[in-house]
């Protein structure tokens, strides 16, 4: 069986190969629910904790922050910053 350390090792050679981090341009068009719901899991992820039993562990910052900035550029370019802001303000009130 698989361990998660190999699972991460395996994920950080296919994240090294040669081009992995060149700049793509992807025309993208989605439902503004699934911008919504897009947002939320990008932002589920970045509260793991960064340790070598997740994939998490071998995600640089710099990535963890192109995450972070492509969630807010998709809200923004479908209207729902202000919507997406207060639904987790609503959230947080439900923990």
């Amino acid at each position: 069986m698989i361990t998660k350390s190999d699972v991460a090792k395996v994920f950080d050679t296919v994240l090294s190969i040669p081009g992995m981090s060149e700049t793509v341009k992807i025309d993208l068009k989605i439902s503004r629910k699934n911008v919504l719901l897009l947002s939320y899991f990008i932002e589920q992820g970045l509260l793991l904790e960064k340790d070598d039993s997740n994939l998490m562990g071998i995600v640089s910052e710099e990535s963890l922050t192109d995450l972070k900035n492509i969630s807010e550029e998709c809200l923004q370019k479908a209207s729902l910053v202000e919507l997406n802001h207060k639904l987790q303000t609503l959230s947080l009130a439900f923990k």
